[in-house]
């Protein structure tokens, strides 16, 4: 956990930022969190999850995403060029994504409100194929007209790629007030473009 053990000029590339939160509707935008992500992977940690910057954009999402967007390119970049210069981007996948999308329009107070019809992420690593899009919009990104995704195809895929079988796996949840077995996804599909 000391960072103070990395190569300077490596800590200089991930960028320090600050540790506090930004309001009730942000997380830290620290890239020292985006070091650590990557120093608990090497030490066996197998799900590390990273909070950065401002994620509620109703209003005002200039003023958010000019502070927002170029630590985090910078933090994120720096982990995804680590991993990779380390010899992990066969076992360490990075996903990149929110909980919903954005309207495609900005709102009468510059911002976006919730979109459930589309959303993106980005995925590194795990072994997948890169460089890629998969996927399209209409154009005006309102709703997908090329190669829809839904979220638990991006889940089947990982766990395809760990040897888990989403369709035969279950897992114990609690139901009736009793342990059942369930599967882990409703929905089976891998994404073909990344196996």
């Amino acid at each position: 956990m000391d960072l103070s053990r990395e190569d300077p000029r490596l800590r200089a590339r991930y960028g320090v930022g600050s540790p506090e939160n930004i309001g009730v509707n942000g997380g830290p935008r620290c890239m020292d969190h985006f070091l650590m992500a990557r120093r608990l992977v090497e030490a066996g940690v197998r799900c590390v999850s990273v909070s950065f910057g401002h994620w509620d954009w109703h209003s005002a999402q200039y003023n958010y995403l000019k502070d927002d967007l170029p630590p985090f390119d910078q933090g994120l970049s720096a982990l995804i060029e680590d991993l990779y210069a380390r010899g992990l981007d066969r076992d360490v996948s990075v996903v990149v994504w929110g909980e919903m999308g954005r309207t495609p329009r900005i709102n009468k107070n510059a911002g976006r409100d919730h979109w459930a019809r589309v959303s993106t992420a980005l995925l590194s690593g795990g072994g997948m194929p890169t460089g890629q899009v998969i996927g399209a919009t209409n154009r005006l990104g309102e709703v997908a007209v090329d190669r829809p995704v839904h979220y638990q195809n991006v889940f089947a895929t990982f766990y395809h790629k760990m040897g888990i079988n989403p369709q035969t796996t279950t897992v114990l949840a609690p139901r009736f007030g009793r342990p059942e077995p369930v599967h882990i996804l409703d929905k089976q599909d891998t994404i073909d473009e990344l196996i």
